[in-house]
Parts: structure tokens; sequence; C-alpha cells
């Protein structure tokens, strides 16, 4: 019943605001001259005291109508409140003291002693103040206890953990109840009133998630070790305890944290890896003051390529794509960065030689990065000539163009399908790897100072176009079925931060000639991922939402590889980084066969087309494709 009252209470009347406010100057002033004059009442009435609570209230309600300090809903009293109370009272000092100088200059004695004045003042903003604190913490108090709230767990007792609490509390209903610490110096003792318990270990988590009843826990530690917080995002899930985390501090909107800042923690926080350390100054003299050219610069990789380029202060950074939509989007996020970089972007296909060269004739660039690509493996089986003209013949076109420009340097970004493929995208690549350090071998020995070809070889990246991750969201979103291709199939990932930090350490690094590998980490089953994002939906998977095996697809391998059968790796100064051994081309060998593809393209023969490939790059065998045949006619 009490409750009921409580949530149906609608807010007072002004004039009731400003009869309590008068009540309280009355009072205040009252116990002002209790306080001047110890309690005495003769002393009181000798001094009439009536009159000077009469005056001081009666001011207080002239400056109440002046200030408007009732205007304010008291049950959410605030800062700005106080502050209008704090005017209101000068003001009303102010008044008295006038007051108190006209009696005082005809009847020669004070109306009110200066001391009586000095205490009221103090007394009634403390009243005035605390009282309004006071309903608004019995309002908030049961209104919170009308509603059902969820118990949380912060992960991390530091100043951010402190912080999430007094968020999560005063603007939610959650309830924290307690902190997961890994620091014995903490464990045992409170913070802001909530215990800090001690994380000994995974079944020691398990047991706080059931015996404190917890509904959600917030990771507030910035450098979680990635493995750590695996572990206990799998606990969570096995109690169906939702997880969530905030952003870095640096990320906090006009540096304080919001209760919508705190997010659902997603999968690719869990497939990221520890912080890449870069040299940023070899990076930097590797960079800065250069002319940039981004091919691809439209795509996920080219973009981030660019975004982090423009860190190292070149003279301009040339954007090259064919996609219009997304070159235009990516030119106006560039401008409202406002990084002084000067940006050129152009609209253009890397396979026409006369409208590249335009370009690199007209900014000189010193190092490119070669984006472009087509990389979606079933398309390209589909369409094999769209994928000789873009990653081999695109690719030839630019590094003729860059060796008779002279261009100080350029890196190529390959894929881990190039290694023993399995389809026309892989194999498309690997042809375009070999070409360009059978071009650097072949200058460097005809030139010492010719541009140095470095090709960058990885896996899949989070977040790029085409990925799993956002197929599955998508899926999971509309209530599935998940799509998994095979139980058993297994990818690399890494974010395309990393991968792009690694591409522009490997440019720096590279001499020319070094296909570089990076370290991806342990591969992931595709399965186990797709579970995993069911549950970190707040979903079952199989139960709530189905996953469904759709049988591998064209030139699909079941396991990826990072180096080929007769390839090993060398270590370089970079752990992440490794130089891949392979078999080398003689330029004038790969050269005449890349311009039968030009006849090959003509015909329109894709079958010949392939079989061209397979010749080239004998490892080349074709899964789950129609080019198979040609594979047995060998």
């Amino acid at each position: 019943m009490f409750s009921k009252v409580i949530h149906n209470l609608k807010i007072l009347p002004r004039w009731v605001i400003v009869g309590i406010d008068l009540v309280i100057l009355a009072f205040s002033t009252l116990l002002a001259y209790l306080l001047r004059f110890n309690f005495s009442s003769s002393d009181l009435i000798k001094n009439d005291f009536e009159v000077g609570v009469l005056v001081y209230t009666l001011s207080g309600a002239i400056a109440i109508f002046i200030t408007g300090s009732y205007r304010g809903i008291i049950r959410y009293t605030g800062i700005q409140d106080g502050v209008r109370i704090f005017y209101m009272l000068l003001i009303n000092v102010a008044l008295v003291c006038f007051t108190n100088l006209l009696y005082h200059y005809n009847a020669h004695h004070n109306l009110i002693p200066y001391s009586v004045i000095f205490i009221s003042f103090l007394s009634s903003f403390l009243f005035l103040f605390n009282y309004r604190l006071l309903v608004k913490y019995f309002f908030s108090y049961y209104r919170n206890a009308l509603k059902k709230r969820s118990n949380v767990l912060i992960y991390g007792a530091g100043q951010s953990g402190m912080i999430t609490k007094q968020v999560i509390e005063a603007s939610s209903n959650l309830r924290v109840v307690g902190f997961l610490e890994d620091d014995t110096n903490k464990a045992g003792k409170a913070l802001a009133g909530s215990e800090i318990y001690f994380n000994r270990s995974k079944s020691n988590i398990e047991d706080l998630l059931v015996s404190l009843n917890v509904d959600e826990l917030v990771i507030t530690v910035k450098d979680l070790p990635y493995d750590r917080k695996s572990e206990i995002v799998d606990s969570c899930l096995r109690h169906q305890v939702k997880i969530r985390t905030i952003p870095p501090i640096e990320r906090w909107v006009r540096g304080e944290l919001s209760l919508n800042q705190i997010k659902d923690i997603n999968i690719e926080d869990l497939l990221g890896r520890e912080a890449i350390r870069l040299s940023n100054e070899h990076i930097s003299r590797e960079l800065a003051g250069k002319v940039i050219v981004v091919t691809g610069a439209a795509g996920s990789i080219g973009r981030e390529i660019v975004f982090q380029v423009i860190n190292y202060r070149p003279i301009k950074v040339v954007l090259i794509d064919q996609g219009e939509s997304a070159l235009y989007e990516l030119e106006r996020d560039l401008n409202a960065s406002a990084s002084g970089v000067a940006i050129f972007p152009y609209l253009a296909d890397i396979t026409n030689h006369e409208r590249i060269d335009a370009i690199f004739e007209e900014h000189k660039p010193h190092i490119v990065f070669h984006a472009a690509a087509y990389k979606h493996v079933p398309m390209m089986e589909g369409n094999p000539s769209e994928a000789v003209l873009c990653n081999i013949l695109g690719t030839k076109n630019l590094a003729d163009i860059a060796v008779k420009l002279n261009i100080e340097k350029f890196v190529m970004i390959s894929t881990d399908k190039a290694v023993n493929p399995t389809n026309v995208m892989g194999c498309s690549k690997r042809i375009a790897e070999i070409y360009v350090q059978a071009l650097n071998n072949h200058l460097h020995k005809t030139d010492s100072r010719h541009t140095l070809f470095v090709t960058t070889r990885f896996g899949n990246v989070l977040g790029s176009n085409g990925s799993v991750i956002p197929l599955f969201k998508k899926q999971i979103q509309e209530g599935g079925p998940v799509t998994v291709t095979h139980p058993e199939i297994t990818r690399y990932f890494m974010t395309i931060s990393e991968a792009c930090q690694l591409v522009l350490e490997a440019g720096a690094m590279g001499k020319g000639g070094e296909i570089f590998i990076f370290d991806m980490g342990q591969s992931i089953k595709i399965l186990d991922l797709a579970k995993k994002m069911i549950q970190l939906s707040g979903l079952e998977p199989d139960k709530d939402v189905e996953i469904v095996f759709t049988g591998l697809r064209e030139g699909e391998k079941l396991y990826e590889e990072l180096l080929g059968d007769k390839e090993n790796s060398l270590a370089t100064h970079h752990p992440k980084i490794m130089k891949a051994r392979v078999s080398e081309y003689a330029y004038s060998d790969i050269n005449n066969y890349i311009e039968l593809f030009w006849d090959l393209l003509n015909d329109r023969n894709e079958l010949k087309m392939v079989a061209l490939m397979k010749e080239l790059v004998p490892e080349f065998k074709s899964n789950y494709s129609r080019y198979e045949v040609l594979d047995r006619q060998k």
C-alpha cells in the first residue's frame, strides 16, 4: 500500500515548497538566536527575537521570489538547485542587512545582531539544501525498491571499477553485489561499500556467480589478458550471466562514463590478442613527409591502413578505389578527422593502365600499399576471369608503373589462401606474390636503387567485408538458423587494426623480395565461434537458435595454412612477423605466363585460364569445385 502511494505521488505544488522554505528560514533564525545567546530566554526577549525572526523570514520570502529557488523539482535536486538556494540566501542577507542599517540609523541600535544573521545564513543553507537531498534520496530508495533489480559483479576494483559502480547504482535498476579482483592486496576489503572478492580460479568465479546470484558481470580492467577474459566469459556463459564491458577512459564522453557506454561484450573482444608493440620511430621515418598511395583504399583493410598512415604525418595520401559510395564515405570521414594531411581520392580501376599511370605521374608517390583485390572465394570460383584481371593483371599493372616511376617501395597485401591454394582466388593471389617477388629479384640484379617489393600474408580479419562474423550476427538477430559450412572447419582471425599495424611494420622493415607472414595465433573452430556468438546474445544454441551445416563451398578449405608444403619461415626482429622462405621464379618465365592471361581473357575461356594457373602454381588443387576435373587430367 505504501509503495503504491510512493509510486503515484505527484510533484508538490510550488506554494507548498515556498511554505516549507519559509518555515525553515524562521526556524534557522530562531536557532541562530538560541545559539548566539546560549539558550537564554530572557536574552532572547530582551533582543526582540520574534521581530528578528519575522524580518529574516519576510526578507527570505522576497529573495525566494526574486531567485525562483522554489521552481526545482525536489526529487531531482542537483548542484544547480544548491547554487540557486545559495544565491537566494545571499540576497536575503543583503535585504536583512539593509533593513538593519535603516533601523540603526533611526533607533541607533541593530534590529538583529549581525552574528545572528551570519549563523542563520549558514544554518538555513544547511537545512534548505539537505532537506531537498533527503527527499530525493527517499524517492530514489523507494522507487528502486519497487523495481526488480539485477545483481552486478564488477571485475576490477580500481578507479574505473568504482566509477562504474557509481554510474550503475545512480542511473539504473542494477545493484552492485561486489567486486572481483586478481590482486591479493585488495581481496577481503571493501570499496564504496561493496566487498572485494579474490579471483583464485575458474571454479572460484563460478562459485561466486552462484552464491551472489549474479545476473551481470561488468569487466572494467583495461588490459585484461585475452585468455583470462575468455575464461571469465566461458564461466559466465555456463551460468547464463550477461557479460558487459566499459570502453577505455580516453573514449568516455567528455571524460565521464555513462550507463549507455557500458556495452555487451562482443565476439571481437574475445578473438583479439595482446596489444602489438610497434617500432613507431622506424615506421615514422618510413612514412613521414612522404607521398603515400593506397589502392583498395575504401575497403576494410585499405581504409584502416589509410587512417593509420595519416598518424605518421605523410605529405599527402592518394586514395584509389573503384567503389564510388565507399570512397566518398572514406573521404568524408578523413575530412572530419581534420588530420591536416592532404587527401586525394580517385575513382579508378587498377587494371586501367592509362588512368593509374596518370595518377602516379601527377603525385609521384614514394610508397604504395596495394590492398585492392577480389577476395571472396566462392564468387571468384564462379568468375575466374575477374580474379585474374584484378588480382594478377591489376597487380602487374601497378608494379610495372611503380618500376617505371622508380617508386621507393611497393607493399602488397596477400592472404593465407595463397598457401597451397584450393581455389581460384587464392591461386590468383599466389601468382601476384610470385610476380612482385620475381620482379624485385630481377631489378636487384640490374639496378641497386630499384623499387623494393614487399609482400605481407595473413588470414581472416575481424569485421572485414564478407567476414563470417557479420553474417552470424545478422542470422542471430533474425532468429536463425546460423549456417556453418562444416562442423570441423577452422580459421585464423586477427583484428583489422592489428593486421594493418603489422602491414606497416613489415613494410618498413622490408628490404625487397620478402614475403612476410604474421603470427595469427591459434586457429578457431567456426562451429565454436557460432555457438559462443549465440550465447553472447543471451540465447542457447540449437534451442533458441538452430545451427545448420550447409557443406563446404566451392574452393573452400577445412583448414587454412600460413606456409606451403615446401616453405618454411625465418624469424625477424618483431615477434609477430616472420619471413617465409618460398620457391622463387625467374622473372622472364612468370612474365611470359602472365602475358598469356590476356589472350585467355579475350577468348573468354575460363577452363584454359584455370589450367594455366595450375600449370604456373603446381600446388593449386581445386577443392569442391568444377575445376577438379583439371587435376584428374594430370
